[in-house]
């Protein structure tokens, strides 16, 4: 016989964040991870936009591509785990991956996307890193070579 299975409690403690946003964009769910990852809180994130940690930059592509998931009940990106810039609330840049899934209604029409969220900030960075490194030895190997 299965275990009954509390989903609330599954969300809460999840180390990644999950967030949840209704078709007009607003978030309807925030867990702990993402109050970490993001800087806020729960009651300052439910039912404010998901502009609140999508960069300025980026808004017209990501909401075009929000407005054609609602209509059509379909995301482009499947399974993909995305990496995109995001804001922390205070006004940092993050580096996040994540993955979404559409949320149904019992009429079968999209009640919301589902993201699971993770913070590759520190991951990014020692990348950026390592490349600036890298360049920097191949520039000093070329100006030795050249002498």
């Amino acid at each position: 016989m299965p275990h009954p299975v509390d989903y609330a409690q599954i969300v809460a403690s999840a180390g990644d964040a999950i967030v949840v946003s209704d078709p007009e964009g607003a978030i309807t769910v925030w867990n702990h991870a993402a109050e970490r990852i993001f800087g806020f809180s729960a009651a300052e994130a439910l039912g404010r936009s998901l502009d609140l940690i999508t960069p300025e930059r980026h808004r017209a592509r990501h909401w075009a591509g929000y407005a054609e998931t609602m209509r059509t009940g379909v995301t482009r990106y499947g399974a993909d785990v995305l990496k995109v810039p995001a804001l922390h609330k205070d006004g940092r840049k993050l580096s996040i991956s994540f993955t979404v899934g559409l949320l149904f209604d019992e009429a079968r029409k999209v009640a919301g996307v589902s993201a699971v969220i993770r913070d590759e900030t520190e991951n990014w960075n020692e990348q950026i890193a390592l490349r600036r490194r890298l360049a920097e030895l191949e520039s000093q190997v070329a100006r030795e070579t050249a002498s």
